[in-house]
């Protein structure tokens, strides 16, 4: 994944227009859809958790359907590369024990790969005006500078795909 730079207002405000429209969405539809089916299937007893259930299930898949439909839309853009780069994020996370002990002994992978989450969490968080953290990702940075000069090391971040992380 390729990170990007994104202007953190509109991220912020098509973000929260997006959340807003599926809330709004998840919580209309549901109750519409479990309504009809109550009233096409009527049961004597109960409390229709199932009709109610299915109503739910089925507005997710609505909602997701269309926002898969439309993940081309320009407004779309900064939100889906926000959810990208946290799946990206997550999936260093799950090995980043291996990865970093793997830098530590010179592994270039490793560090383009710990390199990647560190540039990407400073991101996210920059966005997410989620600050608290990041002193501790500055030294992480840090002493991800050392290894690289120690092992003599240079980096692209353009050379980051998820496919290194399964050496690992």
């Amino acid at each position: 994944m390729l990170l990007i730079d994104i202007d953190k207002s509109r991220y912020r405000r098509h973000f929260n227009i997006v959340m807003i429209a599926c809330i709004i969405f998840l919580v209309v539809s549901s109750l519409a859809i479990a309504q009809l089916l109550i009233y096409l299937f009527p049961a004597q007893e109960g409390t229709h958790f199932h009709w109610n259930l299915l109503g739910v299930i089925v507005s997710v898949l609505i909602a997701g359907t269309v926002i898969k439909a439309n993940k081309e839309h320009p407004f779309l853009v900064e939100v889906l590369y926000v959810w990208k780069l946290k799946q990206a994020l997550n999936l260093v996370a799950r090995k980043i024990t291996k990865i970093q002990q793997a830098a530590q002994m010179g592994d270039s992978n490793a560090m383009l790969a710990l390199q990647f989450s560190y540039s990407g969490s400073r991101q996210l968080w920059s966005l997410d005006d989620n600050t608290i953290t990041l002193s501790q990702l500055e030294k992480s940075q840090r002493e991800l500078d050392a290894l690289l000069v120690k092992y003599d090391v240079s980096l692209d971040l353009k050379n980051y795909h998820s496919e290194l992380l399964k050496s690992f």
